[in-house]
């Protein structure tokens, strides 16, 4: 059987690492500002919002939160933006998406200050991804680099397979995967013969967004598979876009959802948030 990369470990791993050096900030007086900006009563989007809140409060940062009504308009939510732009105790900013359908989500996160854009949505930062010369990474994607890196696995000259090429993680995952000298291959709904591509992946990163989509035939014996999905089943359990079950005595590592890739994403963000209030408070390195 495949070994299980616990995505809660390595997560509490890098928040542990993260407290301690903000404690170290806080000796020097320099305190780290997250501001989480909601708008609407989504119940997927309270959640997260109250995991990314106690993720501040475990690793030290101030949590600062903006609950909307679902009807604010875009002008009100563009004027808040600005204040968090200009406010200093804040060093990151992220506005929890889908926003409702009457605003413009482009629109609002282009008017985050890339130094603020602690999500890596903004252009700015998705260019800068692109041509490796980053100082945030999207929290999903890099989250995915740090299993893949707990299990030992060298990435340079491996054969990788992003399948899903969404803006949030198929893309840029690809990139990050390219950065570390992986030969990658992007998977969408119109490659002709998908499953002989995936076979062909000693590092299967899977982010469709179909339930159990990729089953024991799609993988490479002895592959690490990375499953981003999160997904329903037919009885309405949670599950992602590998056939867990199927897949886990094929692949050499396997992360199960959930608990896998989902508790690295919000440690990410954190890392992401340290990185900004160090270069907003012009520090380098402890």
């Amino acid at each position: 059987m495949g070994q299980i990369i616990d995505g809660k470990a390595v997560s509490a791993k890098v928040k542990e690492e993260i407290r301690l050096e903000t404690e170290k900030l806080k000796e020097q007086g320099v305190e780290i500002g997250l501001a989480v900006v909601i708008v609407g009563d989504d119940p997927a989007s309270q959640v997260y919002v109250r995991n990314k809140e106690k993720a501040c409060e475990t690793v030290g940062f101030n949590s600062f939160k903006y609950a909307l009504p679902a009807e604010t308009t875009e002008e009100e939510l563009l004027d808040l933006v600005k204040k968090l732009n200009d406010d200093d105790r804040v060093d990151g900013i992220l506005v929890q998406l889908p926003l409702p359908k009457h605003l413009d989500d482009k629109v609002i996160i282009n008017n985050i200050r890339p130094d603020k854009d602690v999500d890596a949505f903004h252009p700015v930062n998705v260019g800068k991804i692109m041509i490796g010369d980053y100082s945030f990474l999207p929290c999903t994607p890099a989250g995915v680099m740090e299993l893949i890196k707990s299990t030992g696995t060298d990435i340079a000259g491996k054969e990788c397979v992003v399948v899903g090429r969404s803006n949030i993680v198929g893309k840029p995952q690809a990139m990050l995967l390219l950065h570390n000298n992986g030969t990658v291959t992007i998977c969408h709904s119109k490659t002709k013969n998908l499953k002989e591509v995936c076979q062909r992946a000693d590092i299967l990163v899977a982010a469709v967004g179909r339930p159990k989509m990729i089953t024991a035939e799609y993988i490479k014996e002895g592959a690490v598979v990375i499953d981003v999905g999160m997904d329903r089943d037919e009885n309405g359990k949670l599950c992602g876009d590998v056939d867990f079950e199927d897949c886990k005595d094929k692949a050499s590592f396997i992360t199960p959802v959930p608990g896998g890739v989902g508790p690295m994403t919000i440690a990410m963000l954190m890392r992401n948030t340290l990185t900004a209030g160090k270069a907003h408070h012009g520090i380098e390195q402890l």
